[in-house]
């Protein structure tokens, strides 16, 4: 619990640090552009005043045009006509002044705008790098489209830490969590996503192809994580889960067993719904696993007395070769590495975490 409340409190200093730049970068650019429109708008002001006032002077459009081009950018190639009157030279002078000027200070302004923008993305991307190379146990999401974003909601609601992939730049700038601009399916972009120190990944993309290549290459650089993969038609499943998947999910699967669920059972789906997905604060199913140094290890269900201890109950045991004991009888034997299957309020599930600490 205290690492998961760790990582929450960091995670949440790493999105309140990027908002607040985010905000002040924002806020640079936008009174760039607008002095920069300003800044246009003058040079078109110039433009137009030396037109006219060449024209007035005597000149055909084509002739007030060029003379105003040259004299603004101060090429001076070849004047039109011949000796120019004093009146003529004077408003050269102010046409060459004040164009000039104009023409420098929006040169400069679009320079800026160009290197801040560049600079940004730079100590950006190289900051983002450095704090994702901080991580450890953390879960990869790949992929930022519907499923995508509902998984990192769940997941961040349980506090957990997540970095994203995603080769789509729009797709995840309003977004205020690491990310990683990208191909998911190159080992590259993995790796930027600190694959190697990651929990897990979930494979979210769009297509059951890059999704296969997405959960290779996870496999293949950390044995170890725990890959959740998509699929889209059912025969991928079998495919995703040879390529190394933990978990396969078809959504689409999925959403109708639960509509059909909620015309056939609606009860049942609905308590499901409520302890699942936490639509209520009144109940929760959680897991815990048991460490070598907890207390539980080698006691019997009847003796620990959780219920009595935590208010919790213990739907099911899971033992170290996979299989599930549910409600389990008082003389079951508790050992290591067993995982607890739990529903409870959330006050007694936080009971229930300390009473096995």
């Amino acid at each position: 619990m205290g690492v998961r409340l760790h990582r929450t409190w960091a995670t949440r200093r790493l999105t309140d640090a990027v908002a607040v730049s985010d905000r002040r970068y924002r806020n640079n650019v936008s009174s760039t552009m607008k002095r920069l429109r300003i800044a246009l708008g003058l040079v078109g002001a110039v433009a137009v005043a030396g037109v006219i006032g060449y024209r007035l002077t005597g000149m055909n459009w084509m002739e007030a045009i060029y003379m105003t081009v040259i004299t603004v950018t101060t090429v001076g190639y070849r004047e039109v006509g011949g000796q120019p009157s004093n009146g003529e030279q004077i408003f050269t002078i102010v046409i060459i002044t004040t164009g000039v000027s104009t023409v420098l200070y929006t040169f400069t302004l679009g320079v800026q705008t160009v290197v801040e923008g560049q600079l940004r993305e730079f100590v950006g991307r190289r900051r983002m790098n450095k704090v994702i190379e901080g991580f450890r146990g953390h879960t990869i999401v790949c992929g930022l489209g519907r499923v995508g974003r509902t998984v990192i909601n769940d997941l961040v609601a349980h506090g957990e830490t997540v970095v994203i992939i995603d080769e789509n730049p729009d797709q995840v700038k309003d977004v205020d969590h690491p990310v990683v601009i990208g191909d998911a399916t190159l080992d590259s972009t993995l790796r930027a996503a600190g694959i190697e120190h990651a929990r897990a990944l979930v494979a979210a993309l769009e297509g059951d192809a890059e999704n296969l290549f997405v959960t290779l290459s996870a496999r293949t650089i950390n044995p170890g994580l725990f890959i959740v993969a998509r699929a889209r038609a059912g025969e991928s499943v079998a495919k995703l889960s040879r390529a190394g998947a933990d978990r396969v999910v078809n959504p689409q699967d999925l959403g109708a067993s639960r509509m059909a669920s909620f015309v056939v059972q609606p009860n049942v789906a609905e308590f499901v719904d409520v302890v699942m997905h936490e639509r209520s604060q009144e109940f929760r199913i959680r897991e815990f696993q048991l460490q070598p140094t907890c207390w539980l290890v080698g006691q019997r269900m009847g003796d620990a007395r959780l219920r009595d201890r935590t208010e919790a109950l213990v739907l099911a045991v899971r033992t170290h070769d996979g299989s599930f004991i549910t409600n389990p009888d008082p003389d079951v034997t508790l050992a290591e590495g067993d995982i607890l299957i739990v529903v409870g309020t959330q006050q007694g599930l936080i009971g229930l975490q300390e009473a096995l600490a």
